[in-house]
């Protein structure tokens, strides 16, 4: 069973009327997944989209997809993400793409900026932890 809850007084960021995330999400798991850091790399290891946020976050989301399958479940089993950018303000004109990978499971969700992340290559990573019902 799975509960999503924005607290009355919380403040929720929408985009296009729908919530970007949950303040809170409380599930009563038979599995518990944690997904580490995923960069933007190809199966093959190469870099993606090197100088290019959105085609980085692309890569993430679907790095993030497939890590999900593997363990038995989707994107709509994350309960929690957190986001590391290198440019915060680069990283909020593709909301859409927040939206396409995140908005099924609408997980407890922080993102913050860091000067730089494991290569000066990579732009975004996020980690992520999804529960089986």
């Amino acid at each position: 069973m799975r509960n999503n809850i924005q607290p009355d007084g919380l403040y929720v960021r929408r985009l296009g009327g729908g919530a970007l995330y949950s303040h809170v999400v409380v599930i009563e798991a038979k599995k518990v997944v944690f997904i580490s850091g995923q960069l933007p790399r190809a199966g093959d290891g190469s870099h993606v989209g090197v100088g290019d946020m959105r085609l980085q976050i692309e890569q993430v989301g679907q790095n993030l997809t497939i890590a999900l399958e593997a363990a038995g479940c989707s994107l709509e089993s994350l309960v929690s993400t957190k986001t590391y950018v290198t440019d915060i303000d680069e990283f909020f004109k593709h909301a859409d793409l927040r939206e396409k990978y995140f908005g099924p499971g609408m997980p407890a969700s922080t993102t913050v900026e860091v000067r730089r992340l494991s290569h000066p290559d990579f732009m975004v990573e996020v980690d992520a932890i999804a529960l089986v019902t």
